[in-house]
């Protein structure tokens, strides 16, 4: 009876120091606590109290509920990194829980709200990415894979802003080859993007551009590629509205592409 009621205590004890003196004699009144605070929105409160379960042990019956409401506490709180970690550990621990799937999918919501403006570094939304996806695969019948594809399309508009943003700066740097080179990436990758069109046109633009640069000798190649970059225009968006300038364009390309090629060899 003593080393319990001395275990007691120090459990106790353990509550009571740091973060605010939080309080819980057993596993269940720390479960209590944590979701009256969770409901009440004070979801740091709340974390401390649901960490304060596996005071206990994590063979306690209500582990599982502890280490689900941790990671929504942390969502909740904006502490989306703190937040992925714990869902990550629930998914590894409680892998036949029923809630198993809807803890992956907000796992990779946790890390949708963490990506950033398109301007940004964006490796958090390629890890959101390819976390619903591995949800998708995992679970392809769940009621949210519906919601789950529409958000991987919000991300990948986000990357093909992302790296239509670097293609314009490279151009306005007249860097004209990276610039050429990353309009069409952003196309290759990114197709079903409103921006398409619009690389696609930037990669006829950059071409000629960089042809300007370079020698005589170098320049119907560069001048043919902005060519066949206008004619995946005409292929892909026969209706575009870009059409008209980029073939104003083009067909300065082309004669410049003939004089080249029938004029005298020009120097270095």
């Amino acid at each position: 009876m003593v080393r319990t009621g001395l275990a007691i205590i120090l459990l106790w004890l353990a509550g009571c120091t740091g973060q605010g003196r939080i309080r819980y004699l057993s596993p269940q009144e720390a479960f209590d606590k944590g979701m009256s605070a969770y409901e009440d929105g004070r979801y740091a409160r709340a974390a401390e109290y649901f960490r304060g379960v596996f005071d206990f042990g994590r063979t306690v019956s209500i582990a599982s509920d502890a280490q689900l409401m941790l990671a929504r506490a942390y969502r909740k709180n904006g502490d989306y990194l703190l937040a992925a970690d714990e869902y990550t550990r629930f998914g590894d621990l409680y892998r036949t829980d029923p809630r198993a799937a809807d803890a992956e999918f907000e796992r990779a919501m946790s890390q949708f709200e963490e990506s950033p403006q398109f301007e940004l570094d964006q490796t958090p939304t390629l890890r959101s990415i390819e976390q619903f996806n591995l949800f998708m695969q995992r679970y392809p019948s769940h009621d949210s894979v519906k919601v789950a594809e529409g958000l991987v399309g919000q991300l990948r508009e986000k990357l093909a802003y992302k790296q239509y943003f670097n293609a314009q700066q490279y151009e306005r740097r007249e860097l004209f080859e990276a610039a050429a080179l990353s309009y069409e990436a952003l196309f290759d990758q990114f197709p079903e993007t409103p921006l398409a069109d619009d690389a696609l046109l930037g990669a006829v633009r950059s071409y000629i551009r960089f042809s300007d640069q370079s020698i005589a000798a170098r320049q119907p190649e560069r001048l043919q590629k902005a060519v066949d970059n206008y004619q995946r225009m005409v292929q892909i968006f026969p209706d575009s509205e870009l059409l008209d300038e980029a073939k104003v364009l083009v067909d300065r390309a082309k004669a410049r592409i003939q004089a080249l090629v029938t004029g005298p060899t020009a120097g270095s």
